[in-house]
């Protein structure tokens, strides 16, 4: 058996991209896994995407998210629940790294059986429609 996951789009105007993201996990986990990816929007993100919240419920283990690069950087570690709102200073952006994509990704420590999350990520396209 592997972790229940699933990724769903509620917004994705020309501004505005708001994901949810839940796991339920039978111990397995996930290790650098495409949570958002940047070309597959029309037109495509690159790296134009910026986070300006996340309300995440994370038991049982630890969520690492991460911007995809030749080396991943970290933007957040989610544990136990919560919510950040990014906006006041702006939102959290792509770094200017090697390899840099605009892509989110995500890696669970920690999981035993049952462990589980629920992530709602918003974010603001930076290009025009």
């Amino acid at each position: 058996m592997v972790d229940s996951v699933t990724s769903q789009i509620l917004v994705s105007g020309p501004r505005n991209l708001v994901l949810k993201l839940t796991n339920y996990s039978d111990g397995t986990g996930e290790t650098g896994v495409v949570k958002v990816n940047a070309a597959a929007f029309t037109p495509p993100l690159g790296t134009h995407l910026t986070v300006i919240g996340i309300d995440f419920s994370v038991q049982g283990m630890v969520a690492r998210l991460q911007w995809d690069a030749t080396i991943p950087v970290d933007m957040q570690l989610l544990a136990g629940y919560g919510s950040f709102d990014f906006r006041r200073f702006a939102g959290l952006t792509c770094p200017n790294v090697a390899g840099v994509t605009g892509n989110i990704l995500m890696t669970t420590a920690g999981q035993v059986a049952g462990s589980s999350y629920d992530i709602v990520l918003r974010m603001r396209k930076n290009v025009s429609p």
